[in-house]
């Protein structure tokens, strides 16, 4: 199926509630990451073959890098930027919104330990203005991109973490910044829903991969993935027994509108396939046979110690989601594959 065209296609085509979304007005934060880029073309190639007309107002701190990232897409015209920091108000906009989806974060550890304030303020602030907006729009839901990592270390004796579960969190250490950014976002959800009655869902995110992926990522699948474009050995910074879930992007934005549109107010689903984890050296093996290089190993730098997880397995259970009919398609193997193909040929 790797035809990204295709994927697009099969994605807007998905069997879910697309009146959340159909001919509304969605306003979208970390527009340029990885989800971001790949949900905003799902939903023009979704207007493009369905004549639908709905309107994406991508918010971020630079319109060059939408420009850049966005400069081929087709159907671009329905997307407008805003200049916006998620960690200030939104006291200026006064336009009607029909669904928030904030995903505005540092996402890597090399950022968590360079902008460890940013990495906090961007998901408590930011989810604090956003919900003020949304609040200020009757109907409106709200829809929060949270991590896998908010669970801790998986100490409960199951093998996979459900929605419920809560593991081991080191809360005094700089990587802490970014969980409990995600942490208090979720519990500002809860909040508002009680007290104002926000409609809201969130998405937790596993560890995410595909071809929108920026090479300046330093998370470790997104460091494997780069060696392995360049045919250069894989680089273990740890003995890599940690196991994690891993999704493909095309399975993960799916997983993320069946959410949108058809996940239960006031829930949590994790975004992720039960039959892909994997451990760090199990995948630095995939990745060096796609790379036609080798596995070595060396010690993390002092910006990468602090960034780095201590978790050793998070593997998390989607058979909630799967309760709403949603199934991945690609294998982690085919989907690695792909994504070092493609970014190997942009690069």
């Amino acid at each position: 199926m790797f035809d990204f065209d295709k994927e697009l296609q099969l994605a807007a085509g998905l069997e879910i509630k697309w009146s959340a979304i159909d001919n509304k007005k969605i306003l979208i934060t970390g527009a340029t990451g990885l989800i971001g880029k790949y949900l905003i073309e799902v939903i023009l190639k979704r207007n493009e073959i369905s004549g639908t007309d709905t309107h994406v107002i991508a918010v971020g701190r630079n319109e060059e890098k939408f420009r850049a990232r966005f400069a081929d897409v087709r159907g671009i015209e329905t997307v407008s930027f805003l200049k916006h920091d998620v960690q200030q108000p939104f006291d200026d906009f006064d336009q009607r919104v029909d669904m928030i989806v904030h995903m505005a974060s540092n996402t890597h550890p090399k950022l968590y330990a360079t902008d460890p304030i940013g990495t906090e303020m961007s998901n408590i602030l930011g989810t604090y203005y956003l919900l003020q907006l949304a609040g200020r729009n009757p109907g409106c839901r709200f829809v929060f991109a949270s991590s896998g990592d908010i669970y801790g270390d998986n100490r409960s004796g199951n093998e996979f973490i459900s929605e419920d579960d809560c593991g081991y969190i080191n809360c005094n250490t700089l990587r802490a910044g970014y969980i409990e950014g995600k942490r208090a976002s979720e519990a500002l959800c809860n909040a508002y829903h009680e007290a104002e009655g926000i409609d809201f869902v969130i998405a937790r995110f596993c560890r995410l991969y595909g071809p929108t992926m920026q090479l300046s990522d330093s998370k470790a699948i997104s460091q494997f993935i780069n060696k392995a474009i360049n045919r250069e050995d894989i680089v273990l910074k740890s003995k890599g027994t940690q196991t994690f879930s891993y999704l493909y992007i095309h399975d993960a934005v799916c997983g993320l509108l069946t959410v949108m549109c058809n996940g239960i107010d006031g829930n949590a689903y994790n975004i992720a396939d039960n039959d892909q984890a994997l451990s760090l050296k199990d995948l630095a093996a995939v990745l060096a046979q796609i790379g036609e290089s080798r596995v070595v190993f060396d010690l993390p730098d002092d910006v990468e110690k602090k960034g780095a997880s201590t978790f050793q397995n998070v593997k998390l259970d989607g058979r909630k989601l799967m309760s709403l009919s949603w199934k991945s398609r690609v294998e982690l193997a085919d989907g690695l594959r792909h994504t070092v193909e493609e970014l190997r040929k942009m690069n």
